[in-house]
């Protein structure tokens, strides 16, 4: 599915992944391919990206099977296997 994540200053990453685990409000969901249409706002912790693809991996961290990106927060969009999170 395709992704992006964007803060104010830069796009962090602009590419693909099988799965990603997100910082809810309620705690950690996860997300597949064909998921449903969603609008959530995102809590302080990581973004945990299974497999990602992009030129754009500079500031993701290695843990165990997945790229992490830390944030203080933000929002999430996805539908139709393209996801947008806008943090900070």
């Amino acid at each position: 599915m395709k992704l992006q994540i964007l803060t104010p200053e830069e796009i962090v990453f602009d590419g693909e992944v099988t799965s990603l685990v997100l910082p809810g409000s309620k705690g950690e969901f996860q997300m597949l391919k064909d998921h449903a249409g969603i609008v959530s706002t995102l809590e302080k912790g990581k973004i945990k990206l299974k497999d990602p693809v992009s030129s754009l991996n500079d500031h993701l961290e290695e843990e165990g099977d997945y790229k992490v990106y830390n944030i203080d927060g933000g929002i999430l969009e996805f539908n139709k296997n393209k996801g947008i999170i806008f943090c900070h």
